[in-house]
């Protein structure tokens, strides 16, 4: 059995005097979470989890999306798939 899970985190530019809003709507994305934020700047580092690489996509398409949101930029993305033996086999 096959597990797979990615990260990958994001800068995103904001309009400033919408910074609560935005924050609260990137929170409830499904997998993501803003890590830092800086309201005097406009800027904010979210996370983004995830087991497939399409949601993964669909979230950060959903961010880029969110009104408040200018820019969007991926800094850094991991993927790791591990291999589950079953017990049989770990046990020979």
């Amino acid at each position: 059995m096959h597990n797979s899970w990615q990260v990958c985190s994001l800068i995103v530019q904001i309009k400033k005097e919408q910074t609560p809003a935005v924050i609260t709507e990137l929170n409830q994305l499904p997998g993501c979470e803003v890590a830092i934020s800086s309201p005097e700047t406009g800027k904010l580092i979210v996370v983004i989890e995830s087991e497939h690489s399409g949601t993964l996509i669909e979230t950060m398409n959903s961010v880029r999306n969110v009104d408040g949101v200018l820019a969007v930029s991926l800094v850094y993305h991991q993927q790791d798939e591990q291999c589950e033996e079953n017990n049989e086999t770990q046990s020979s």
